[in-house]
């Protein structure tokens, strides 16, 4: 089949970039031709909070990425769409993570339905309802799902927001699969020596941007608490990841709760090359979120087989079963910080660490290009 996913991949950086091209490997190992049509301009600067999009990493080899889509203007969406209308793909495969890439993506899609209308678009959904919401957000949401005869989704909790919209397109889920592509896991001692960091301490780890809704804040108080009963000796707390606003906020929260000395903070872009170091350095990873639908970040866990704590928010208690790859817990710094106790009190790192070598085998990347071509196959026979 010839396919084409619309979506982010190098230069930009991030997991849904990675993401779109682990995808479309695995449908070339499938034997399709795929095509990633990637942005020029993905964000317009003043709507992105980090610091810089873009990765200082060698591009993939292999993957054909042409970077033709600019989010902002009209006029090349539909040049867009023409363009790839006529190169007459059986599927496309638009890339939905937020409302703001609705117009463009769902006027690319529209207009190839228009002039191709043999080629199916299913849409790969990471949110239909975002985490931070603007208005105009549904409205922008629902003119791309119009545009497309279905949608493959991650989670059950994204499928409910969907519901909200009564969509009458096809519709499957898959879970996020494994990111499997960071590397072999390599020895605590060789990953602190890489972080430096020290390899005598016991680390947990919180991973990824940090943004209001992923809840740092409620991990610090979770981490005072322990610190007030005697909990982190021999521990620390390690972030890696780039604030996306509120520096400010949990700088000073860190300083009032006395816990300079017991948190690391790597405040940057974690490149891909590193990613592993951090994993391996560490006992557990703790997401602490308000809202979530699915979470790249525990499945990058799945694949170093590390054991998780996650609040019990949308697709995360789906991924993580309770008390055998980790805990599931209330939205809760007292509910937090009683998780990391049990866990290091019971030593269950051994356990859950069998366990998920057992339950990371449902998360294959096989099951989501079936899930996709499966929507494909319904529609084409409609």
């Amino acid at each position: 089949m010839k396919i084409r996913i619309l979506g982010p991949a190098h230069p930009y950086r991030g997991g849904i970039a990675k993401f779109d091209e682990v995808l479309a490997s695995a449908f070339a190992r499938e034997g399709h031709e795929v095509k990633i049509v990637n942005f020029t301009r993905q964000y317009p600067s003043f709507l992105f909070p980090g610091r810089t999009q873009y990765t200082q990493v060698a591009a993939p080899e292999g993957l054909d990425i042409e970077r033709r889509i600019d989010s902002v203007n009209p006029f090349n969406w539909f040049r867009v769409g023409r363009e790839i209308a006529r190169e007459r793909p059986d599927l496309v495969i638009p890339r939905f993570w937020m409302p703001f890439m609705g117009p463009s993506l769902g006027t690319i899609a529209g207009t190839i339905r228009k002039r191709s209308p043999e080629t199916r678009i299913i849409a790969l959904t990471d949110n239909i309802v975002p985490h931070e919401h603007r208005p105009g957000d549904r409205l922008l949401t629902d003119y791309f799902l119009r545009r497309t005869d279905g949608v493959v989704y991650m989670s059950d909790e994204v499928g409910r927001d969907l519901d909200t919209f009564a969509y009458r397109g096809l519709r499957a889920m898959s879970p996020h699969p494994i990111y499997d592509t960071y590397g072999a896991a390599v020895s605590k001692a060789e990953a602190c020596a890489v972080l430096g960091l020290d390899p005598t301490v016991n680390y947990v780890l919180f991973f990824g941007f940090i943004r209001d809704y992923k809840g740092l804040d409620l991990l610090l108080e979770a981490w005072a608490l322990l610190r007030a009963r005697g909990g982190t000796q021999g521990r620390k707390l390690l972030i890696g990841g780039e604030y996306y606003g509120n520096r400010e906020k949990y700088e000073a929260l860190i300083r009032e709760l006395g816990l300079a000395d017991e948190v690391i903070v790597h405040d940057r872009y974690i490149e891909e090359t590193e990613v592993r170091y951090y994993f391996c350095a560490s006992d557990l990873v703790v997401q602490p979120y308000r809202s979530a639908t699915q979470s790249g970040v525990t499945q990058v866990a799945y694949h170093f087989e590390l054991p998780m704590v996650v609040t019990r928010v949308g697709g995360l208690p789906e991924i993580v079963p309770d008390g055998e790859a980790g805990y599931v817990v209330e939205i809760d710094p007292r509910a937090i910080a009683e998780a990391i106790a049990t866990f290091y009190d019971l030593k269950k790192g051994p356990e859950f660490r069998n366990r998920i070598a057992v339950e990371k085998r449902r998360f294959g990347w096989e099951a989501l290009t079936g899930a996709i071509l499966g929507l494909y196959s319904m529609g084409v026979k409609r």
